[in-house]
């Protein structure tokens, strides 16, 4: 059995009935059944209870959900239903009349759906209301722009997404530094703190100090696409650059036929003038497409180094006027300095896309992860990608 499809089906059938059932809860309840798993109607009740349950308000209401759910024959033969104020099914179903629509029973009347969740639904799909989903852990203020294109967000909408990214990418990858320092769990012993130590104890090292690396937050390396082709996306990219340039130790670049750095002008405290000041400095946005050049321009500058040991995100949805052959050399070049390499591509999440123009099909082979970015919701599958990767 799906045990967290069992806790999210179930918690779910209270919230309609007005149980107000938390993340945590729903959390604990799955660990629950996990450690330990109901050999019976009571245990299975009082393990639900415990963990779900917020208040004794809530009571009734749970124990008619409860109730409605799972078998009416085991059910009344345990003593939790005996208990007064627990309403009492009958084969009229009257006392569900007084539960929301839907809030105990499937579309037969009788069960909960908690074997499997339901499958992903491509985009073509996105008007059917699912039965079941899983709620994504997203802020209040972004999941209301959660699903809507780049192209549509206004400005109200771009500052929420500044602000929900510089909140969301707290939790930066670290990387082990050379740099040493003391630690009790470390593994090595500190032969200079430790002799330093030992003159206070005739040079008798008494006490072993001991050391391990400091980890440092990983370096990254940003480079947007501002053509034409990506007119709608290059200024939620751009509060994207903003926001890894304030959180992280980051260089970011715009490109489109010549290669501009924005590391400087991105740093401002107004995420708004931060934005215009580096929309006035890419003097070619909305021209064509030179990936394979800019690419090349960036490992010959003075902050190629940059690329040494970072991860290095490119956002562009592929169409570029170089020859395939070259863009290629120069991803394979990247791809030997680079930590790890994201390919943006907003055009990812178009029902029957493939990656089949030449620019994106060279670039493919050298990179890590290939991930759709035209919604938040989609940018939050990019941050939670660039956080495992410590």
């Amino acid at each position: 059995m799906d045990r967290a499809g069992f806790a999210v089906a179930f918690a779910l059938r209270l919230r309609e009935a007005g149980v107000a059932v938390g993340f945590s809860s729903i959390e604990s309840f799955a660990r629950g059944l996990e450690v330990c798993p109901p050999d019976s109607m009571g245990s299975l009740y009082w393990v639900a209870r415990v963990t779900l349950l917020p208040g004794w308000a809530d009571l009734e209401r749970f124990d008619a959900v409860f109730a409605a759910v799972f078998s009416t024959k085991v059910l009344s033969l345990d003593p939790n239903a005996r208990r007064r104020g627990t309403p009492t099914p009958g084969d009229d179903k009257s006392w569900y009349s007084r539960l929301p629509a839907g809030a105990g029973a499937d579309e037969d009347g009788l069960g909960l759906p908690w074997a499997t969740l339901p499958r992903a639904v491509g985009p073509a799909a996105m008007d059917e209301t699912p039965s079941l989903a899983v709620p994504e852990r997203l802020a209040s203020e972004a999941e209301a722009v959660a699903d809507i294109p780049f192209e549509a967000l206004d400005r109200a909408d771009l500052a929420l997404l500044d602000d929900w990214l510089l909140a969301a990418l707290r939790r930066w990858p670290r990387r082990r530094s050379r740099r040493l320092a003391t630690h009790h769990a470390g593994r090595r012993v500190g032969l200079r703190q430790t002799v330093a130590r030992a003159r206070r104890t005739g040079f008798e090292p008494v006490e072993l100090v001991r050391t391990r690396a400091v980890r440092r937050p990983r370096r990254m390396v940003m480079l947007c696409d501002v053509s034409q082709s990506m007119q709608h996306h290059a200024a939620a990219y751009l509060h994207l650059m903003r926001a890894v340039v304030m959180v992280a130790d980051a260089e970011v670049f715009a490109f489109s036929t010549s290669l501009t750095r924005l590391t400087a002008v991105l740093t401002h405290h107004s995420p708004e003038i931060a934005v215009e000041q580096a929309t006035a400095k890419v003097t070619d946005r909305f021209g064509g497409t030179r990936i394979a050049t800019n690419v090349r321009a960036l490992l010959s500058s003075r902050h190629g180094d940059a690329c040494r040991g970072a991860i290095v995100v490119v956002a562009s949805d592929g169409w570029d006027s170089d020859p395939p052959e070259a863009l290629a050399a120069a991803m394979a070049r990247l791809r030997r300095r680079a930590y790890r390499v994201i390919w943006l591509n907003p055009r990812l999440s178009a029902p029957g896309f493939a990656p089949l123009v030449g620019g994106m099909a060279a670039a493919l082979p050298y990179c890590d992860a290939v991930l759709p970015a035209d919604t938040v919701r989609a940018l939050s599958d990019v941050v939670a990608a660039i956080a495992a990767w410590n």
